[in-house]
Parts: structure tokens; C-alpha cells; sequence
């Protein structure tokens, strides 16, 4: 089987259909509408396993409790799995080749220069952008009663469904960073930034509901929770590896670490509520909280995820 001088993909055996891991973070396999490789096989189960590209740029294989399990060179993938070029993936009865993804001098290839989704290599400084952070609460302690491979199917499972939500809100780009998902949100001054902090926060509110509703389709003790922080302000951005950086990137980190301060999902900063122009603060609440490696406590927007849901559902009427 050759193998094709550009981006990183997996090739089919039989037939050498090529699926390429150009735009997003992560691509489903599985013989469901909607994966991003879809494999024609009754041995495959609808949503099989995930693909993920890391923030080293390396990738990993997830197995999503697939009837049948996924394969690297023969053997089961019940925890991540980084991949390596010329790797042999099995799912069910459909056998892939992994390719990195090289130019013909041997080098890694560029990465695609759209701004959505598929972020240039070049950082672009001053950049006006909304960050979203959300984490996954009680994660550390889940993982010492569930068996890896459920823990594995979990986080795949939630890695996948996040990247999805933020990216058809818009999302410029999403990083998976241990149990937590930050999703940007570049404004590129066309008019104001309502109606993109508005698809942001839904983005917010859908996340809660699939979170909340994963232990009814795996075998998790209880509900799922999270907290988000929202954050808006100039940041440095680009970068085949979905690069944020700046003050504005560590206030959102430090927004959804205040949810427990304040006893709410959601914690909007200072701009993000100014920004979105409101007749009446509700259902956003004033708090101060302290932020860890700032001064001085800094003003933040809390609100509970029903109250959020209610808010946008408002926003729609």
C-alpha cells in the first residue's frame, strides 16, 4: 500500500479509501451518519472509537465500548492509545493504516490554513477572542471506581461530544487537556459580540445536558457535572496544535476554578457580561472571587446551568 506524501489519515485495506484529519480535533469512527470515518461493516458498531490529535500534535485512538474493540498492530486498545505512522487499526473486520502525515522531504506537513476549525501554524497576537473552559467535577475521584476501559469510554465518549457542540457553535478551535475542554471563540469585528458570546453560552448549556446525561448510556455510578468559565479579551492564537495564550486564556482557566467558590456552574468575567449588553444583570449574579496568581479579587458573572438554559431559551423567543 502506498503511502501518500501530505496530511495525516487513516487508508481502508480493502480498497485504499483515505479518510484525511485535516479540520477539528477529533474524528468518530463507526458506521453511524456522522462519523467522520465511516466504515460499511455490521461488525463495527455505530460510534466505535475516536480519533484524537493531542496537544503535542501526536494522535490517539479511544475505544468507545465498541462490541467487537479496537485493534493497534493486534492488540485491544482499552486505555488511549498514542499512534505511530504505519500503525495497523482493527475494527471489527475493517483493517486501516494510520499515516502521520510527512512532505516529501521527510517533514512534517503544514497544517491547513483555514481560520475555522483548522487553525495556520502562524500565532496571530491581540486577537479578540471568548474562552470556554470546562471540566469535569469529581473527575480524580471516578477514576479510582471504574474500571479503565469505562473510564476510557467515558472521556472519549465526552472528549467527542464536546468538540462537536463547540464546533457547531462556532468554535474557532477546541483543546483536550486531561478531563477539561477549552473552545475559542475568535470575533473578528463584524458588528457586535452578542450573537457569538450568545452561541458560546449555548454551547455552554448543551455540554452540561450531555455531561449530565452520560451515566444513562455508561456504566458510571452517577451524573456527571462540570463547571465553565467563560473569558473575553485579546489573546495570542493560531498554531496547528490550537494554540491560546495570554491573560485572557489563564482568567478563564481561573473562572471555572471560582465555580466553587461560588456554588455555580458558570462563571462569566467582567468583559463577556459587559458584552453581551443585558437590560437587567439576571440570571447572572455579582460575585468577587479570587483568583489564584491575581492581586486582587476580580469581579466575575455567576449563574446556575438552569438558569443559563432558561436565559437562552429567552434570547430565542
Amino acid at each position: 500500500m502506498a503511502t501518500p506524501a501530505n496530511g495525516p489519515c487513516l487508508i481502508l485495506a480493502a480498497g485504499g479509501r483515505r479518510f484525511d484529519f485535516a479540520d477539528g480535533q477529533s474524528w468518530a469512527v463507526g458506521r453511524g451518519d456522522g462519523c467522520a470515518v465511516l466504515l460499511d461493516s455490521r461488525s463495527v458498531s455505530r460510534l466505535h472509537a475516536l480519533v484524537q490529535r493531542r496537544e503535542s500534535g501526536e494522535f490517539s485512538l479511544v475505544d468507545l465500548g465498541s462490541r467487537n474493540g479496537s485493534f493497534v498492530n493486534q492488540r485491544r486498545v482499552s486505555v488511549p492509545a498514542v499512534l505511530r505512522d504505519g500503525d495497523r487499526l482493527q475494527f471489527g473486520d475493517q483493517e486501516l493504516l494510520f499515516v502521520a502525515g510527512h512532505s516529501v522531504d521527510g517533514e512534517s506537513s503544514a497544517a491547513p490554513a483555514d481560520i475555522r476549525n483548522a487553525p495556520t501554524s502562524a500565532l496571530h497576537t491581540h486577537t479578540l477572542s471568548t474562552i470556554v473552559v470546562v471540566d469535569i467535577r469529581d473527575f480524580t475521584p471516578l477514576a479510582r471506581t471504574v474500571p479503565e476501559a469505562v473510564l476510557s469510554q467515558t472521556i472519549g465518549t465526552w472528549f467527542l461530544r464536546v468538540g462537536q457542540i463547540a464546533q457547531r457553535q462556532g468554535s474557532w478551535g477546541q483543546r483536550y487537556i486531561g478531563d477539561a475542554v477549552m473552545a475559542v471563540w475568535i470575533h473578528e469585528g463584524r458588528g457586535g459580540l452578542r450573537p457569538e458570546l450568545l452561541r458560546a453560552l449555548a454551547a455552554v448549556s448543551e455540554i452540561d445536558a450531555v455531561t449530565r446525561g452520560l451515566h444513562r448510556q455508561l456504566p458510571l455510578p452517577e451524573a456527571l457535572r462540570i463547571g465553565a468559565g467563560v473569558n473575553t479579551g485579546p489573546a495570542i492564537v493560531g498554531g496547528a496544535e490550537i494554540t491560546a495564550l495570554g491573560d485572557t486564556v489563564n482568567g478563564a482557566f481561573r473562572l471555572e476554578a471560582a465555580t466553587k467558590q461560588v456554588g455555580l456552574g458558570v462563571v462569566l468575567g467582567e468583559r463577556t457580561f459587559e458584552e453581551l449588553h443585558l437590560p437587567a444583570p439576571e440570571p447572572f449574579l455579582r460575585r468577587e472571587v479570587a483568583l489564584k496568581g491575581y492581586d486582587h479579587p476580580a469581579v466575575a458573572w455567576a449563574t446556575s446551568f438552569e438558569a443559563l438554559g432558561d436565559f437562552l431559551a429567552q434570547q430565542e423567543a
